[in-house]
């Protein structure tokens, strides 16, 4: 019985402490996207201040996306057409997405900076792609600032070059990520 008692008090305490325990979920309160296209006859580079997110720290799982019709400072008006109509069909797949969990732990109450590795999926172009990806967590007053950089390949995410413009859009693609989250 005193058994029974002790194992019921215990878990009235787990229970009670994990339902009082803060539940850390932050927002990307400004964030921003670019990619550079650097092929032999020409450099493309186009950004988006749009970003979105939302992490969950307790779960360490995150979600960030952005509308692909966001993006902007492409060479020319016909550059930009191309990307929405020809390559990404912005139309047929609207976002991009990467979710998924960071690998490492971190205590998001501890000021400092961190290096971490996001492992998700991204998804470009309607194909889902699992990933690995290195970040730069610098936490400062509860305020989390991320940068990442990585590479996507275009062939990965079925996204074809025509033959007429292979010396001028790259095979692979560099990714600047930086965001700004603050607790919900």
């Amino acid at each position: 019985m005193l058994k029974r008692f002790v194992i019921l008090n215990f878990l009235i305490l787990v229970l009670a402490s994990a339902a009082l325990a803060p539940v850390l979920f932050y927002n990307v309160n400004s964030g921003s996207i670019s990619f550079r296209s650097d092929a032999p006859m020409e450099l493309i580079k186009a950004s988006s201040s749009q970003l979105k997110g939302i992490f969950d720290a307790a779960k360490k799982q995150f979600a960030f996306s952005v509308n692909i019709r966001t993006f902007s400072g492409f060479n020319s008006p016909l550059q930009l057409e191309h990307f929405n109509e020809n390559y990404l069909e912005s139309d047929k797949y609207p976002r991009a997405v990467f979710e998924g969990k960071i690998i490492e732990d971190i205590d998001f109450n501890k000021d400092g900076l961190y290096y971490i590795r996001a492992k998700g999926n991204l998804t470009v172009h309607g194909v889902v792609q699992e990933r690995i990806i290195k970040c730069e967590l610098d936490i400062k007053d509860k305020v989390v600032s991320v940068k990442s950089n990585f590479t996507v390949l275009l062939a990965e995410h079925n996204i074809t070059i025509p033959k007429v413009v292979h010396e001028k859009l790259a095979s692979e693609i560099k990714v600047e990520v930086k965001a700004v989250m603050k607790e919900k």
